[in-house]
């Protein structure tokens, strides 16, 4: 179609002649010199750019020095270009010229804006090809006869005819709609983490209730932007309900209580919980699920609707402060007073013990192998682990007690022969 427009404007006009040739030079030359000030400007104004975003938001330069440099070189092209277009009255040639260099420097900005914003090659590509096709039309024309070509061709499905036009311009709508929710959210987040005056907990809820307002707001946005009847969904509101309501129950039960986690801070990312057999911290609430990450590496997501219904340890809900029990037993022949004053030294020795709250040392009990203690220690970091504290204070304890000559006791079975049976043979 682009082509055929381009024959009719081309048949529409006579071989250019020497002044149409000279005013086509003098534009490709502004054009180029439009290109090289962009460039020159990506090269240092854009550099510049993404520093300061690397310092501000603490991401990788290299990849964001590339993708901003880039937006900032077609950026600046497209505007000169489109001032070289608008400040003279071009003839056909040198408008040509002019739109197929500003064509090409827009499709580039829209591929470097749109993968920015981690939108599908597919989609940079497409969107980009069609602001290439649109300015390109707009310098040889204008787009009246696509627009009127592309709503010739469609098929009519009941009272509403659907063409290539509608489908394309649905199609447009729906890529920059989505491209705007991702960058609206990229801002509100970054902005909510740089606030002032919340926690993580709260930072994190703000940032969950703004994306889905952005999304509530995008729906309506392009609702109204393809001019959709929503009287037309009164028919399968109903069916849509029961949907929710059976379908989708656990999901927006795990939406709804993720939120409320969020809103009365019971757990929040950091906290070391325990959750039936899951043991580790949280490092992340989603929208359906809380990651829990152990000690050994692996992580766990929990449904968040289990969160609120199962009983849920939470070693650090309002003290971080967890107390560690380690028990010890010495043998019977061995001074209680030393082997007890050993285990608090071998304890306070160990570097996250905390000195306040004290340690102490119980006797539990007079076991069947010896007398039974139990060391209480605090630590205030209870996702570095507890087996790994109990193991160094044990191993400590353990040279305490080879140099003070206190004995572990070990199990000794004492066996008692009544009577021996007599040898038949005599």
């Amino acid at each position: 179609m682009l082509m055929e427009q381009f024959g009719d404007w081309l048949a529409g006009h006579n071989l250019p002649g020497a002044a149409e040739l000279t005013e086509a030079l003098i534009a490709a030359a502004l054009a180029v010199l439009g290109l090289a000030l962009g460039w020159l400007g990506g090269r240092r104004i854009g550099t510049g750019i993404a520093q300061a975003w690397a310092d501000r938001v603490n991401q990788p330069i290299e990849r964001l020095q590339l993708r901003v440099c880039e937006i900032v070189r077609w950026g600046a092209a497209s505007i000169l270009l489109s001032l070289i277009a608008a400040a003279w009255p071009w003839g056909a040639l040198a408008a040509l010229v002019i739109g197929l260099v500003q064509a090409s420097a827009v499709a580039m900005l829209a591929i470097g804006v749109l993968r920015g914003l981690n939108l599908p090659r597919w989609a940079a590509w497409s969107l980009a090809a069609l602001a290439f096709l649109a300015i390109l039309s707009h310098a040889i024309g204008g787009l009246a006869v696509i627009e009127t070509t592309l709503d010739r061709v469609g098929v009519q499905v009941g009272h509403r005819r659907i063409t290539m036009l509608s489908v394309l311009t649905f199609g447009i709508t729906v890529l920059l709609l989505f491209a705007a929710v991702r960058l609206v959210n990229r801002v509100l987040t970054h902005s909510i983490a740089q606030a002032r005056g919340f926690d993580a907990t709260q930072k994190l809820l703000f940032q969950k209730l703004a994306a889905i307002a952005v999304v509530v707001a995008a729906f309506f946005v392009g609702v109204d932007l393809l001019q959709i009847d929503l009287t037309a969904f009164a028919v399968f509101s109903g069916a849509f309900g029961l949907a929710i309501g059976f379908g989708l129950q656990k999901t927006i039960g795990n939406l709804i209580a993720g939120i409320i986690l969020l809103m009365d801070r019971s757990i929040k990312p950091g906290d070391v919980i325990v959750v039936g057999d899951s043991f580790g911290w949280v490092n992340k609430i989603g929208v359906r699920a809380v990651s829990i990450i152990t000690r050994d590496g692996k992580e766990h997501l929990i449904p968040n609707e289990n969160l609120m219904t199962q009983e849920v340890e939470n070693w650090s809900y309002t003290d971080r402060n967890v107390r560690v029990r380690i028990p010890v037993t010495v043998a019977y022949t061995c001074d209680l007073k030393l082997a007890q004053e050993l285990m608090l030294r071998a304890a306070g020795e160990s570097p996250r013990v905390l000195g306040t709250p004290r340690s102490n040392v119980w006797l539990m009990a007079f076991g069947e192998k010896g007398v039974e203690h139990e060391i209480l220690c605090w630590i205030s970091d209870p996702e570095s682990g507890v087996g790994n504290i109990k193991s160094d204070v044990l191993n400590r304890l353990w040279a305490l007690f080879k140099e003070h000559g206190i004995e572990i006791p070990y199990p000794v079975h004492d066996i008692r022969v009544k009577e021996w049976p007599k040898d038949p043979r005599g």
